[in-house]
């Protein structure tokens, strides 16, 4: 009986998109899940959410304490080492830094009397991309800001994750600040690569996706008939906007109304963060705006103060201030034979496109969110977790993050 021709052509197309499937499936280490593109952000499981320092790879000193370290906590402190750390953080989508030039704050730093973080709190307006984290922070405020009576102050704000710098805010213009600046914004878990379209499987083959003939002249599709969203009108306030001078920052919890464990650690960390940055030339002060660098900022509470020191930890994309061309590790390569490169867990995309963003270095592709923190876990945390994207000790101290490369979170 003669074979079915059909049924053989099916069978050859099925195995050559099986081949080309497995060809472009990417592979990594065996610990941590490779980025994949077709699917949205997931809750990494515990020990896949940030590589761990590896003593084969990172030498054995890589998860010892600091022995030059002489700065100490008190005496006396104590804290929770006992309860689970890892995914018991509430997720983000935007995190919001206020300045206020000072390193502590009343309670509730909504209930700051005429402050920005006020306004945010009372807004109208609320964001539409995600929860919010507002922060109020020591980030100096701007020379106009004592020559304006309380409520009416022009401050500087740092929108995460795109290392906006938004200057002149005022409470009365939260609700711009929100609409045009926060809702736009990357997100947590926006994607840094471009979603491919699906790979053609052998059920929906058809003659369309066969290649054209080249006897055959092509015509120009169609024009759309669905009108472009229209862009929202420019902010009526005069807002100044830069993106922020520093490669990587260190967030620390210093809010004492809150709980004096976090209003003694913060400095303490901070004098020893900067005694490892030093010689490094990376470490930047308040006022420091030379590009590069690390950026350490004092903030208000976070949760978990039972847990601390709290020690967030944005890492740009593409950022290099230290470690040079190593670390750099192929994505993939695209349709147009440009290559996807990532720098330890960030990704450098590009992407094309009117209106689309040609690459992302500008924006925090992780956050490492630390807690437990001792000044003696310091200079690891410098040379692995700030440079390299990895954590040291993880199961004591990681309460979670994002990885916008792999697209994985830890909620």
């Amino acid at each position: 009986m003669p074979r079915n021709p059909a049924k053989k052509m099916s069978k050859s197309f099925k195995t050559l998109i099986n081949r080309g499937t497995s060809f472009f499936t990417p592979t990594g280490s065996p610990s941590i899940t490779p980025f994949d593109p077709n699917n949205t952000f997931s809750k990494a499981p515990e020990g896949q959410l940030f590589p761990k320092v590896d003593p084969s790879i990172d030498g054995e000193d890589c998860d010892r304490d600091c022995e030059s370290c002489t700065i100490k906590y008190p005496a006396k402190w104590s804290i929770d080492e006992d309860e689970k750390l890892y995914g018991m953080v509430k997720g983000w989508g935007t995190h919001l830094l206020v300045a206020t030039g000072k390193s502590d704050w009343v309670r509730d730093v909504e209930d700051e009397k005429g402050s920005v973080m006020e306004a945010v709190g009372k807004a109208d307006v609320k964001p539409s991309n995600g929860r919010l984290m507002l922060s109020a922070s020591n980030m100096p405020t701007p020379p106009a800001y004592d020559s304006h009576p309380p409520g009416q102050q022009p401050t500087t704000v740092l929108l995460l994750p795109s290392f906006t710098v938004i200057e002149n805010v005022t409470p009365a213009s939260v609700n711009d600040l929100i609409q045009y600046y926060i809702d736009p914004a990357p997100t947590t878990t926006t994607p840094l690569l471009p979603t491919p379209e699906p790979p053609l499987s052998a059920s929906t083959l058809s003659l369309s996706d066969l290649p054209a003939n080249p006897l055959t002249p092509t015509l120009p599709p169609p024009p759309s008939t669905i009108p472009a969203p229209l862009s929202p009108a420019p902010p009526p306030n005069p807002f100044s906007t830069h993106s922020s001078p520093h490669n990587y920052l260190i967030l620390l919890c210093s809010q004492r109304t809150r709980d004096a464990r976090c209003g003694q650690s913060a400095p303490l960390l901070r004098r020893e963060f900067e005694r490892h940055l030093r010689p490094l030339g990376l470490y930047r002060d308040l006022h420091d705006t030379r590009p590069g660098g690390v950026g350490i900022f004092f903030i208000s509470h976070v949760g978990g103060h039972k847990f601390a020191a709290n020690v967030m930890i944005y890492r740009r994309g593409g950022a290099d201030a230290a470690d040079g061309e190593e670390g750099r590790i192929k994505i993939g390569e695209r349709s147009d034979g440009q290559i996807e490169e990532g720098r330890n867990g960030g990704v450098e995309a590009i992407r094309n496109g009117a209106g689309q963003r040609k690459e992302i270095e500008n924006e925090a592709t992780q956050c490492i969110w630390l807690a437990r923190v001792r000044p003696e876990d310091c200079e690891g945390i410098i040379k692995y977790t700030v440079l390299q994207g990895k954590v040291v000790k993880p199961e004591r101290q990681l309460r979670g993050g994002f990885d916008r490369g792999r697209g994985v979170v830890s909620w």
